[in-house]
C-alpha cells in the first residue's frame, strides 16, 4: 500500500466516526436550540394531564402533516388527515409507517405544534416520537398519539396542526467500514 492511500484509509477511519458522531448529535441539538428560540412549539409529555380532564369542552380540529427528513426512503403519513376533537378529553391518532429498504433501519420523529401558542395547551401521553423505531426490510407499523388538548387553549384558536418529521438515525458506520475495507482489497 503506498503513502497516498494510507493517508486516505487513516483519514476515513477518523472521518465516518467523526460523521456518525455529528449526525447523532443532530436531534438533541436541534431539541436545544428549540427550547433557547422558542421556536417549533415542541410539545412534551405531561404527568399531570388527569388534572385538565373535562367533562366540558369546545370542538376543535386537530390536523396531522407528515414529512420525511431528506434521504429517509419510509412510507410515513397519518391515519388521519383531520380529526374532530374536544378540548379536555383524550384522543387518540395514529401513524402508519413501512420500512421500504431491504436492510434494517431505526428512526426518530420529531414533533412540531402550529400555532405556536398552542403548545403548552397539548400534552402527549403517549406518542411514538418519544422512542426510536426501529422496523425491519419490508415491515410496517400503527404508531399512536394518546393526546389530550387543555381547556384553556385561547377562545381563537380553532385548529391546530400537528407536524411530524420522521429521520433516519441508523447507524451506518459498520456497514460504511465494511465496504471500505473492501473497495481497498
Amino acid at each position: 500500500m503506498n503513502k497516498g492511500a494510507k493517508k486516505t484509509l487513516i483519514k476515513l477511519v477518523v472521518a465516518v466516526p467523526l460523521m456518525f458522531a455529528f449526525g447523532f448529535a443532530l436531534v438533541p441539538l436541534y431539541d436545544v436550540f428549540c427550547e433557547i428560540t422558542g421556536i417549533n412549539g415542541k410539545v412534551f409529555q405531561s404527568e399531570y394531564s388527569d388534572e385538565l380532564v373535562t367533562n366540558e369542552g369546545r370542538p376543535i380540529a386537530l390536523q396531522f402533516i407528515s414529512t420525511n427528513n431528506e434521504n429517509m426512503p419510509w412510507t410515513f403519513k397519518p391515519s388521519e388527515q383531520v380529526m374532530k376533537i374536544e378540548t379536555g378529553k383524550y384522543h387518540t391518532a395514529t401513524f402508519y409507517v413501512k420500512n421500504t429498504t431491504n436492510k434494517k433501519m431505526m428512526a426518530q420523529a420529531v414533533p412540531s405544534v402550529a400555532p405556536s401558542n398552542a403548545a403548552e395547551h397539548l400534552k402527549k401521553l403517549e406518542c411514538f416520537c418519544f422512542e426510536q423505531q426501529v422496523l425491519m426490510p419490508g415491515e410496517d407499523a400503527v404508531l399512536p398519539v394518546k393526546l389530550l388538548v387543555s381547556n384553556d387553549l385561547p377562545s381563537n384558536i380553532k385548529n391546530i396542526i400537528l407536524s411530524y418529521t420522521i429521520f433516519d438515525i441508523t447507524d451506518y458506520s459498520d456497514e460504511a467500514m465494511a465496504h471500505n475495507l473492501m473497495d481497498m482489497e
